[in-house]
């Protein structure tokens, strides 16, 4: 035998040369996100407990709240402008101060701020806040209340004509 693969004093061969890599493959990235989107690998949990877990697949049913709330964010972006046009005043102050500051980045920022709160409802839809409810429930519960929201402005609108 070769000094290199000698017996242990326990009588089992010593281990080989192991690959290491520099990079750890678990590591969250932007091309894990766009790559998981694409060709999702985890459906669930490993174990059966593994309820709240964050998997790379999300239930198709999220789309459509999300659609909606990026509509009605669309149609609060226009509400907003022709209201504001008429007299009112923006009660969000971070859009109020893009508004004034920027008014052609009001609608970018809008839906930017919009698109983002989307993707991390989305993202944590399986956990739990509270130990009580689901992220999924908070996503549409924010569709009924930018339902209410735009059916408001709609109605300030109408008075306005």
């Amino acid at each position: 035998m070769s000094g290199d693969h000698e017996p242990t004093p326990g009588g089992t061969p010593p281990l080989r040369d192991r690959r290491v890599s520099t990079s750890d493959r678990r590591a969250l990235t932007l091309r894990t996100l766009f790559t998981s989107g694409l060709s999702p690998r985890r459906r669930g949990g490993r174990r059966a407990g593994d309820e709240e877990i964050l998997v790379d697949f999300h239930e198709p049913r999220l789309l459509v709240p999300v659609v909606a709330m990026l509509l009605l964010s669309i149609a609060d972006a226009f509400f907003t402008v022709t209201l504001m046009a008429a007299g009112a005043e923006e009660s969000n102050p971070l859009l109020a101060l893009v508004l004034n500051e920027h008014p052609r980045l009001f609608a970018v920022v809008k839906m930017a701020l919009t698109g983002i709160g989307a993707v991390v409802l989305v993202a944590l839809a399986r956990a739990r806040f509270f130990k009580l409810v689901r992220g999924s429930l908070f996503l549409y519960g924010l569709v009924a209340a930018y339902a209410v929201l735009v059916a408001y402005e709609a109605w300030l609108f109408r008075l306005m004509l």
